[in-house]
């Protein structure tokens, strides 16, 4: 899409986690919450407004890059942007960011709790 989110700090953050625990536990937690958040998308992925075949909410995929620790997914339909955003001729229906930040707040509860 052509938005993209960026989370800033994560060197501290890795830093601390690896004094806790090893990087296959936050590669264990990146993949599962990916997969959540993956889902989440999905799951609001219904469009009530205009024809819809399904082809957005299908072409939603998640792809693990980084060596594991970064998560990311989304749509793959050339359109969905206009989905998200909406255009000057069509409201917005977001499905991308209401996922994102359902799984936000989780996947930070995880981090927290490993690094106790």
């Amino acid at each position: 899409m052509g938005k993209d989110i960026k989370i800033v700090g994560v060197e501290k953050v890795i830093g601390k986690l690896k004094k806790n625990m090893t990087l296959d536990d936050l590669k264990r937690v990146v993949r599962k919450d990916g997969a959540d958040m993956t889902d989440k998308i999905v799951d609001h992925a219904v469009f009530t407004k205009g024809y819809s075949h399904g082809d957005t909410r299908e072409s939603i995929h998640l792809e693990i890059t980084d060596n594991g620790l970064t998560a990311e997914a989304g749509p793959s339909t050339a359109y969905s942007e206009y989905l998200e955003w909406g255009t000057r001729f069509m409201d917005s229906q977001p499905f991308v960011k209401p996922g994102f930040d359902e799984q936000k707040e989780i996947f930070k509860k995880h981090v927290k709790e490993m690094m106790r």
